[in-house]
């Protein structure tokens, strides 16, 4: 599979960890030790590394706490028009261990990012929407088959350059210019080849007029 896509039920798309049963069956020494020390996976199992592949979340309903950790994990969001964002722990002290704190800033900038991460509101699609926190949104019951239409125009494209190019934007975010330009430049040597062959299809006449510009 090329792309990935994440998605829920109607109700919610994940509500984060059921707080009652962590704290009925964990002990402070077992939770500071197998969710809070620092290691290569996060709680979810894989959230503090990078998927190989683009990443859709499809988002119904409730995407709250380690449930919109999991959303920002995705590449692109897509949420209906019940959507509804957040982190509701700051209300109980529970700390974003599963990288809220770095990849909402990235997403949607550090001022709005620390306006839900420090409030802890909740926000719905328009307002996700209007942020950038969602990359698009939906009629109820829409999620799924928008996120699969994109996830096949994903996989359309050729993949060598697709790649290189969406691992230069993540690796390069935070680098100084100059770093980051060069890892560009880097990167889309490997994809020449891919680049001369797509010019070429387009100076036969395939594309022109935008079509297939985008998904």
């Amino acid at each position: 599979a090329r792309v990935l896509v994440l998605t829920g039920d109607e109700k919610a798309f994940c509500a984060g960890a059921d707080l009652k049963s962590v704290t009925e069956a964990t002990t402070n020494e077992k939770l500071a030790k197998e969710w809070l020390a620092p290691r290569p996976h996060g709680p979810l199992g894989f959230t503090r590394l990078t998927s190989p592949k683009p990443t859709i979340a499809a988002i119904s309903g409730y995407a709250l706490a380690g449930g919109l950790e999991l959303a920002l994990w995705c590449d692109l969001r897509v949420g209906t028009e019940t959507a509804k964002l957040g982190f509701p722990e700051r209300r109980w002290g529970v700390p974003l261990i599963d990288g809220g704190t770095q990849r909402l800033p990235r997403i949607v900038g550090m001022g709005r990012g620390l306006d839900l991460i420090l409030s802890g509101r909740i926000v719905e699609a328009d307002e996700a929407l209007a942020m950038g926190l969602l990359t698009e949104v939906v009629a109820p019951g829409k999620h799924v088959e928008r996120s699969l239409e994109m996830a096949k125009g994903l996989a359309a494209f050729p993949q060598k350059t697709m790649l290189s190019d969406r691992r230069a934007a993540l690796e390069g975010f935070g680098l100084p210019l100059d770093e980051a330009l060069k890892l560009e430049a880097e990167l889309g040597a490997e994809s020449t080849a891919t680049g001369v062959e797509g010019a070429g299809r387009f100076a036969a006449g395939e594309g022109r007029g935008g079509e297939g510009a985008g998904v």
